[in-house]
């Protein structure tokens, strides 16, 4: 089975796809300048954007891991969460709190997915 890379750069590929799974790569906020709702939907705009790129779709997602800068913006981002999952179709989730690469980033969030 061959590994295919997506977007790949001297750091890291945006997606990666292994036998019938896609890992992405933590996907941030179109514009890091707005609040943790924001840049919560614009992170999972991204993420669904990747993942139909390389065939899969958010109801495939089987795991998610979310590094929030600050739990006081947890219960926000979870109400952006919460609407955007499809009823019934939550994967397995992690959320902690966590440095960002970048001080305006609130929110990064990982995913693996079935293709």
């Amino acid at each position: 089975m061959e590994i295919q890379r997506f977007e790949t750069k001297a750091r890291m590929s945006r997606a990666v796809v292994y036998n019938n799974t896609v890992y992405l790569c933590g996907q941030v906020a179109k514009d890091a300048s707005k609040g943790i709702t924001e840049q919560t939907v614009t992170t999972l705009e991204k993420v669904e954007e990747l993942l139909n790129s390389v065939g899969s779709h958010k109801d495939k997602i089987l795991s998610a891991t979310i590094y929030i800068k600050d739990m006081k913006d947890f219960a926000d981002m979870n109400a952006v969460w919460d609407t955007w999952v499809t009823p019934g179709m939550a994967p397995a989730r992690a959320c902690v709190q966590a440095s960002m690469a970048r001080e305006e980033l609130l929110v990064e969030i990982s995913i693996v997915a079935a293709v």
